[in-house]
């Protein structure tokens, strides 16, 4: 049996667990504050004494906030600032980030085969179930996005970064910062049009809102949106590392 050590980066946190080829974690998640500032190597040291401190594994799945390709970080949104999210970017920091090889880097210091991806792919993994056009929302410190097609995985896209109002982008709009400055009941209005919005966008067959926030959207806001939108439990960013492993790409 293959035993898999998923991490799942946050802009306020990084928690990990080991899991069995099921998804059955076997060690009780650990969770750290996110450091910050992050320079790569940090962002490597953390995760390596994180997984220190859970049992061993046989293959690691981490999932990090950003455009990640092929393992190799095209752009991150919060690791890029001096004091974490909304604080000022440091242009040292960007450009450390941009063209980090995550995946090798994190292959080598661990020693184990290394996956590397969106943290909201790997929260996907965790919820989909692999039939028709599958659009995943996790509601955090900002907005994760992942979108599956027949179980497969799409191309990511950084919705999170788009403009949505006011010179807002949605990370802004409906993150943390937003709901703790609004109160739920506003917020989750704000979600439920953010969802409408994307609507004839995607075309989705199912949405599934995740992430620590989710949770959090008011029962009235969450009727209006419709059957078609699910909201799971945050730990799917842990339990799709497993599946993560069979996972498709387009």
């Amino acid at each position: 049996m293959a035993f898999t050590l998923t991490i799942d980066c946050g802009g306020g946190g990084i928690k990990g667990s080991v899991l069995d080829e099921a998804g059955t974690m076997r060690a009780h998640p650990i969770r750290v504050p996110t450091p910050y500032p992050l320079p790569p190597d940090l962002f490597v040291k953390t995760l390596v004494a994180l997984a220190e401190q859970l049992p061993n594994a046989d293959r690691v799945t981490v999932g990090m906030p950003g455009m990640i390709r092929h393992g190799v970080v095209v752009a991150t949104p919060h690791y890029v600032t001096r004091s974490g999210p909304r604080t000022k970017v440091d242009p040292e920091l960007l450009e450390a980030w941009r063209g980090f090889d995550a995946r090798t880097a994190l292959a080598e210091e661990f020693g184990l085969p290394t996956l590397v991806l969106n943290d909201a792919e790997v929260h996907g993994a965790g919820v989909v179930a692999g039939t028709g056009c599958e659009l995943v929302l996790t509601l955090g410190t900002g907005l994760g996005c992942a979108l599956f097609d027949g179980g497969e995985l799409a191309p990511h896209l950084e919705m999170s970064q788009a403009p949505v109002r006011w010179g807002m982008s949605y990370d802004t709009y409906i993150g943390e910062h937003e709901r703790r400055r609004l109160g739920d009941a506003l917020w989750s209005r704000r979600v439920r049009n953010v969802i409408e919005g994307f609507r004839p966008v995607f075309l989705w067959d199912r949405v599934y809102l995740g992430g620590g926030n989710s949770r959090l959207i008011t029962a009235a806001q969450l009727a209006r949106m419709g059957d078609d939108v699910v909201v799971v439990p945050n730990t799917a960013g842990i339990v799709g590392g497993v599946r993560a492993w069979t996972l498709g790409q387009r």
